[in-house]
């Protein structure tokens, strides 16, 4: 696959990156100035009014996250998430050697992160032909690194509804640091991140990126082998017809 078709999957997902590194510098939260309060002394008859109100008051309760998440995805589209903000969605397809792709990406901006989900719909025999491995490390995680001109901080194997393969992994960068999954489920690859400014962090990436929830997925493409036709499980040898006893046909080796 040409460099050309990786920038275009990943741009839908990417093309914030710029303005949302900006936008998270300019977000952050200001800090509360100092305040002064001038304390009259307590005459003798307030002097009781006055130790009451000097008793310190319980410490509030933490306050609720004001992060409000709206559930996008629906049976159609096959997966549900919780994405912050006010998401919206891109389509796009491109055709390669081997079929049509289909892209879609949610993508939000909240309080300066970037949140984006891209859902790409390869060709059965793209996927049928190479390894999931590759396809998780170099049209996702890859892409990404690619992008950002950025450095592979760390990454791990993981699954998701314990069958399909995928990886977590953590990018640093010039234009900020990704927190990103990746997920092969049949013919799509599923490219989830959260970019932020690594000074303020992104609180709710996590909640954002544990989210993800499949819908009657498909099951998972067997890579082809020589012989078999890609996306199709291997056909079974015909068993060996047992002797019939009794058979007159000698053995092998019988004089």
């Amino acid at each position: 696959m040409s460099l050309k078709f990786r920038l275009l999957t990943a741009f839908s997902a990417l093309a914030l990156i710029t303005s949302g590194c900006a936008t998270g510098t300019q977000n952050q939260p200001a800090t509360a100035g100092g305040s002064s309060t001038v304390e009259e002394l307590p005459t003798e008859e307030h002097a009781g009014q006055a130790q009451a109100e000097a008793t310190p008051a319980p410490a509030p309760a933490p306050a609720a996250s004001t992060v409000q998440f709206a559930t996008v995805g629906s049976p159609e589209d096959g997966f549900t998430v919780k994405m912050p903000g006010a998401p919206q969605v891109a389509r796009n397809k491109v055709t390669i050697a081997s079929g049509d792709v289909n892209i879609a990406t949610w993508n939000s901006n909240l309080d300066g992160v970037i949140y984006a989900l891209t859902a790409t719909d390869y060709p059965t025999k793209f996927v049928a032909t190479r390894a999931p491995e590759t396809i998780l490390n170099k049209e996702g995680r890859d892409v990404l690194v690619g992008q950002l001109k950025g450095a592979l901080k760390s990454e791990e194997n993981i699954t998701i509804n314990d069958t399909y393969p995928g990886k977590a992994f953590v990018i640093g960068s010039d234009q900020g640091e990704v927190k990103a999954r990746s997920y092969l489920v049949g013919p799509r690859l599923y490219t989830m991140l959260a970019l932020y400014n690594p000074s303020i962090g992104a609180p709710s990436a996590d909640e954002f990126l544990r989210s993800l929830a499949l819908i009657n997925p498909p099951p998972r493409i067997e890579r082809a082998t020589k012989g078999t036709t890609p996306g199709t499980p291997a056909t079974p040898s015909t068993p060996a017809t047992p002797s019939t006893p009794g058979s007159t046909t000698p053995d092998s080796g019988t004089k």
